[in-house]
């Protein structure tokens, strides 16, 4: 299982996971990132690449920790995580897939 990756939670890069697109699905009071958000870096836009297809929030796939992302702006230039800086932390108590 894997922890629903949220807003302010880690980047493999250092950066935070900033939900801009969704407004209204929540766990432990954060909003839930969706494919598409980017990190406080810029850029770095989460790809849903665990979730197989079947939870969406507003027809968006759901994001978990471990999901991959796209580079941010740092890259490459600081290069490393910039350049792939996929989540690395969520809720301690929501989980999904098996």
């Amino acid at each position: 299982m894997a922890a629903i990756h949220r807003n302010g939670d880690s980047r493999a890069c250092g950066a935070t996971t900033v939900v801009s697109l969704q407004t209204d699905v929540y766990a432990n009071d954060k909003l839930i990132s969706v494919q598409g958000d980017p990190n406080s870096h810029g850029g770095g836009a989460l790809n849903a690449s665990i979730n197989p297809g079947t939870i969406f929030i507003n027809g968006l796939e759901m994001v978990v920790n471990g999901s991959t992302a796209a580079a941010d702006s740092l890259c490459p230039i600081e290069g490393g995580a910039h350049c792939g800086p996929s989540a690395t932390s969520g809720s301690v108590n929501i989980f999904a897939f098996e």
